[in-house]
Order: structure tokens, then C-alpha cells, then sequence
């Protein structure tokens, strides 16, 4: 391996959201594996430009011209052999941004917008946040994996529902949507004329025996109402450089999205978003390759650690994603008792499942994107603490 993943690097005093934010308010020996980044260096060769940009000493306004819209398109080829013009390419931010902006621009207060939970809260507090009603359609969990619900799916679209918010690989529960399922969501929508908005930022990590596909491919019909959500903030460890590629394939959907960016006062990106992103998405194929095989045996090494020595947990098999959803409801249901045993005891912050909605209760998401050592660390602790060691 020609990179070093195994690199522990402290981000503690670079106001990280993550670390810093843990750090401040539960204490310095904290082991953080909850925020979905990476403790993990960006690609050399994305360190390599941002700091050459860093030297240039002028910081003033940017923007979006031709060459990145080129990058963008010629990786969503690569990537998810999705050919696409460039003009259905829309620069935002963040993801979370351009989903509010969808739903303030395309619903109207008290409009009913669907997602599967447990599912990601960012996403689901923007349903919130902007006087619209979330519908969840609750995943079914078989035999250690989850499915979707359609027989509720479609009762609650029966019932009127504007958009259709989907996460794709789905954050916490790692599936990777099958094409199958994907065009029964394509035909769902279609039938009851919703907007499908599709979160596509972990779709460069789908573990071996799966594929990702882009709902908007499956046909013309399901691409006019469309809106798919890519960037390479969590492929390439970029999330605080805040860039998201928005591909709109109808017109005016399009037209009005942007109308909302330019309302919400959104249109420059910052000093160092783009070129990050032409370096992430033309010359490191070999370290996110390298990356991937790093995530695979991290998942591999948690499944060891866990039957050997917590063996009641039962470890949702991730497809896509580096996190892990991990089944904590044989020790106990009470969330409550999970904070002790984990945060107060072993000192180790995860995300606990109730931030993901009422079906997260009793589990616990674990990010993997970390040096092995690391995991280690965090595991041993647990495992010394583990309330049914001694039973």
C-alpha cells in the first residue's frame, strides 16, 4: 500500500465539528467516531494544490467556470457511467443547503415530504426547519438486513406526498439500493407526481458484491422529476471545503432551484472548493482505490472485534458507506444506558440511535473512516466496559 492510512493524526485545536466539539464539552480523552468525515488525510495530491493555492496570498471571489462542470461530468461518467451534459450540472455548497432550498423552492408549508428512516437528521430537520411535514416510512429490518416498506411506502404517497427524499447508499443503515427497488421508488413517484431527491454523497463507497445506480438513469420519465445529490466531500475527506454537484435534467426544475440559490444570497464557492475538486476527480483514482480496500478491512476488523468480544451486538453488514449500524438492543433499549456504557465509561462518542429517529433507538452508528489503531482503541475500551462481559 503506497498510501498511509494507519497515520494517527490529532485534529484537536483545528475547530473540527467533530473532535473539537466532543472535546470541549466531555473532555480530552475522548475517542471520537461519530461525524461522518474522515480522520483520515485528504489525497497528497489535493494537499498539494490546496496549499500551492494557500501560497497565491489573494482569497478574492471565485467562481464556477467551464473546466469544473467538464470535471464534474467526465466523473459522473467514470464513477456511476452517468453521461450527462454539463448544463444540467448546478455549484451549491453543501448538499443540506441545496435540499432546503428544494423544499422551500418546489413545496409549500404543511406539504408532506417521505423518508426512510432510521435515516439522516440533517436531511430530516430541513423538513422541519422549513414548516413541512415528514412523513417517514419506517425500513423493515429481516434477517439483519433492511427493506424497504413499498406496501407503506405507497399508502403514505396515496395520501399525497410532494417530494420523495432519498438517501442512496442510505445513511445510517449502509444498503445500497438495488435497481429493483429503485424503479418500484421510480414508479411510485411517477405515479403520484412526486419530487424525487436523491443524496448520492456516500455512492463512491459500495463494498464488494453491489452496485450503485442513479435512480435518474433508470429512465427519461423518472430523470424530468429528479434531483440527484453528488459531491466529493465524503469520498475525498472535503466536507469543510463545502462543495456539492446538484445534476437537475429538467429545465425548470433547473431554473428555479437556481432562482433559490441566488434568493438565498448562494453563488460563489470558496478559494480552494474547485480546485480541490479537479484534483480529487482527475488524479486520484489509485488512493481512493487504496482508501477502499482501507474501509474494507476496517469493517472487517469491527465484525472480528465485535463477535470475539461483544458477540450479543449484531452488526448490520454494511454495503455501502464507511459507517455501521450496529444492533445494541440485547444490552439494552434504554438509550440512556448505552451513553454510560460507551461515552461515560469507555469514554468513546458515537452517534446514538435516537438522532436518526424513534427506529435508531437501541442502536448505535460507528465511522470507520479512521486509522485501524484508532478503532482499536475505542473498541478495547468498550469491550473493558461491556455491561455482559461478566454474565
Amino acid at each position: 500500500m503506497s498510501y498511509n492510512f494507519d497515520q494517527v493524526i490529532s485534529r484537536i485545536g483545528t475547530n473540527s465539528a467533530k473532535w473539537d466539539g466532543v472535546v470541549n464539552s466531555l473532555g480530552n480523552d475522548m475517542i471520537v467516531l461519530s461525524v461522518a468525515d474522515m480522520d483520515i488525510q485528504a489525497p497528497p495530491q489535493v494537499v498539494n494544490k490546496v496549499s500551492e493555492m494557500a501560497r497565491h496570498g489573494i482569497y478574492g471571489y471565485t467562481d464556477a467556470f467551464p473546466p469544473y462542470y467538464k470535471v464534474v461530468q467526465h466523473w459522473l461518467d467514470k464513477a456511476y457511467r452517468w453521461d450527462v451534459p454539463q448544463e444540467w450540472i448546478v455549484f451549491c455548497p453543501r448538499i443540506v443547503q441545496a435540499v432546503s432550498i428544494i423544499i422551500e423552492r418546489f413545496t409549500e408549508p404543511g406539504d408532506r415530504i417521505l423518508m426512510h428512516t432510521p435515516a439522516y437528521q440533517p436531511i430530516a430537520n430541513a423538513v422541519d426547519i422549513n414548516h413541512r411535514k415528514l412523513v417517514e416510512s419506517r425500513l423493515l429490518l429481516r434477517d439483519g438486513r433492511y427493506e424497504i416498506d413499498f406496501d407503506d411506502m405507497e399508502r403514505q404517497m396515496s395520501a399525497g406526498v410532494k417530494i420523495v427524499l432519498l438517501i442512496s447508499p442510505h445513511n445510517p443503515t449502509g444498503r445500497v439500493w438495488t435497481k429493483v427497488e429503485l424503479e418500484r421508488i421510480a414508479e411510485l413517484c411517477i405515479r403520484y407526481d412526486a419530487l424525487l431527491v436523491s443524496d448520492d454523497i456516500h455512492a463512491d463507497f459500495i463494498h464488494e458484491g453491489h452496485e450503485h445506480t442513479i435512480i435518474a438513469k433508470l429512465s427519461e420519465q423518472i430523470a424530468e422529476r429528479s434531483i440527484i445529490c453528488t459531491s466529493p466531500g465524503k469520498t475525498f475527506n472535503l466536507a469543510s471545503l463545502e462543495i456539492a454537484n446538484i445534476v437537475i435534467p429538467n429545465m425548470q426544475l433547473r431554473e428555479r432551484f437556481q432562482l433559490g440559490l441566488r434568493q438565498a444570497g448562494i453563488h460563489n464557492p470558496t478559494f480552494f472548493s474547485i480546485p480541490a475538486l479537479e484534483v480529487a476527480y482527475t488524479e486520484c483514482d489509485d488512493w481512493l482505490n487504496e482508501l477502499r480496500t482501507y474501509i474494507k478491512d476496517n469493517i472487517s476488523f469491527t465484525e472480528d472485534f465485535f463477535a470475539e468480544h461483544m458477540p450479543e451486538l449484531k452488526i448490520v453488514r454494511a454495503e455501502g458507506t464507511y459507517l455501521l449500524w450496529v444492533d445494541c438492543t440485547a444490552l439494552s433499549r434504554n438509550e440512556s444506558d448505552l451513553i454510560e456504557w460507551i461515552q461515560h465509561k469507555s469514554r468513546v462518542s458515537v452517534s446514538f440511535g435516537s438522532s436518526f429517529g424513534v427506529d435508531g433507538e437501541g442502536f448505535i452508528r460507528l465511522n470507520l473512516g479512521a486509522p485501524r489503531a484508532l478503532l482499536q482503541e475505542a473498541f478495547e475500551r468498550m469491550a473493558s466496559n461491556y455491561p455482559l462481559s461478566n454474565r
